[in-house]
């Protein structure tokens, strides 16, 4: 083969086949295609032995001469320096040189990443470059289909929250208050309920409108969120009645301080429209440990009790259930 013959082999490898190797019947690599020299981009991989480059993994050789009767088959090769990117090849004879056309094979979507590969760095025929576009295209779709399921979880969450809340006050709604028992009687949990009702509110409503008692309710609302502690729980359960529960709260005492504390905060005037709006509130409490086992129901007719027991007894005041 002439030199211009050799050139013109080479030329056609690189085009047909960017991953090859020409060697010369001894081994030593005389001209490589260009995907893998760019996989190499350090090592001037001509003048090299196969073997220095390369590892030959299945069958295991190491003599280039015992591979010679295998031209045709395939042969699984990896690189002997990090990254050891795993090969396939076959061995063909052309003329006094030897042809080693490699391929990633499964191995094809790292080494894409590793080598930062293109649709250029492989032949135009190649069924990768189908691949990689499917692969692209299903990365795209995953990545839309993941942005849609947040957009979807943020908008179900949204409205679970919305489902959950009064709307004029921020605070937990009835629905809320019922899951939150159920869940903490389910898990055994101790706590105390208060169920608090405001005096005075239908006179609030009556001489100054709808528009105060909102104000008002959202007043209240504000107090006793800054009454009570992050995990404990308030919720409006009607008009103007509120139910509170406290986790893990069981002492009497530190009860009837917190009960106290609120009926003093609310009794101050509430300014509004240049007025004043004078509330006050009547509570009735209920400890779970009360019961054996509690269930809502119970819980709440008996808070329910407790503070009927309180406006009997003159309002702005608190009472605890006596089974």
């Amino acid at each position: 083969m002439t030199g211009l013959q050799q050139v013109d082999l080479e030329n056609l490898l690189d085009t047909l086949c960017p991953m090859h190797l020409v060697l010369g019947a001894d081994g030593v690599i005389q001209h490589a295609g260009p995907t893998l020299c760019k996989l190499r981009p350090k090592q001037e991989i001509a003048g090299m032995a196969l073997f220095d480059l390369l590892e030959l993994t299945r069958p295991r050789l190491s003599d280039f001469e015992k591979i010679l009767p295998r031209q045709g088959e395939k042969l699984h090769l990896q690189f002997r320096d990090a990254p050891q990117t795993a090969l396939k090849g076959v061995l063909v004879k052309c003329g006094p040189l030897l042809v080693l056309d490699l391929s990633f094979g499964i191995s094809v979507l790292d080494s894409v990443r590793d080598y930062d590969l293109t649709n250029a760095d492989f032949s135009a025929t190649d069924l990768i470059i189908e691949m990689l576009y499917l692969i692209e295209a299903k990365s795209a779709a995953m990545e839309a289909s993941r942005k849609l399921n947040m957009r979807l979880q943020g908008a179900k969450i949204a409205a679970e929250e919305q489902a959950f809340t009064d709307t004029l006050t921020g605070l937990k709604n009835r629905r809320a208050m019922d899951h939150i028992l159920a869940r903490l009687i389910g898990s055994g949990q101790v706590f105390a309920l208060m169920h608090l009702d405001l005096d005075f509110f239908k006179a609030v409503n009556d001489t100054m409108g709808h528009a105060a008692g909102d104000h008002v309710l959202q007043r209240v609302a504000q107090i006793m969120v800054e009454e009570v502690r992050k995990d404990d729980t308030v919720a409006r359960v009607g008009g103007d009645e509120f139910v509170l529960i406290m986790n893990g709260i069981q002492n009497r005492e530190t009860l009837s301080r917190i009960a106290a504390r609120l009926i003093e905060r609310l009794e101050h005037p509430i300014p509004f429209g240049g007025e004043e709006c004078r509330i006050s509130a009547s509570i009735g409490i209920v400890l779970s440990v009360d019961y054996m086992p509690p269930t809502a129901q119970q819980l709440l007719e008996d808070a329910d009790e407790a503070l009927y027991a309180s406006k009997r007894r003159g309002r702005a005041c608190h009472s605890f259930h006596v089974a």
